[in-house]
């Protein structure tokens, strides 16, 4: 069986986020996506981290009891950034998806983000074609 690309599963729209932002700003983004954790980046699309909606609890817990948000995404993000290449298939894809426990993978061309990774999309992929 063949499988299809990561580029070809990849969503391509999704929220912005760099280290510069606000976290509420950040917080209220993930919070209208579905996504469960987006990629953030500097203005030349390298990737200096991941935001995920656990990484929000504390300044919203903060923001519910000192009625206010302190802080950027930088202040608040995980630093280190596990990536997968456009270039990769499928069953590449679901192997990372089962060594790690994150729901999505930035996806890169070279050193640019250029889409996310949804675990839930390999595994509808594979079980469409499986």
């Amino acid at each position: 069986m063949s499988s299809a690309t990561v580029e070809s599963i990849m969503r391509k729209d999704y929220p912005e986020l760099t280290p510069q932002m606000p976290i509420r700003t950040a917080v209220a983004r993930l919070v209208s996506s579905d996504f469960s954790a987006l990629p953030v980046v500097e203005d030349d699309g390298a990737i200096v981290g991941i935001l995920s909606q656990k990484d929000c609890f504390r300044p919203a817990l903060h923001a519910s009891y000192y009625q206010e948000w302190t802080g950027c995404v930088a202040d608040h993000m995980s630093a280190a950034a596990i990536t997968i290449e456009r270039t990769e298939d499928a069953f590449f894809a679901a192997e990372m998806f089962l060594t790690h426990p994150f729901r999505i993978l930035p996806v890169m061309d070279g050193a640019r983000a250029i889409g996310i990774l949804m675990r839930s999309d390999v595994l509808a992929h594979l079980a469409r074609n499986g």
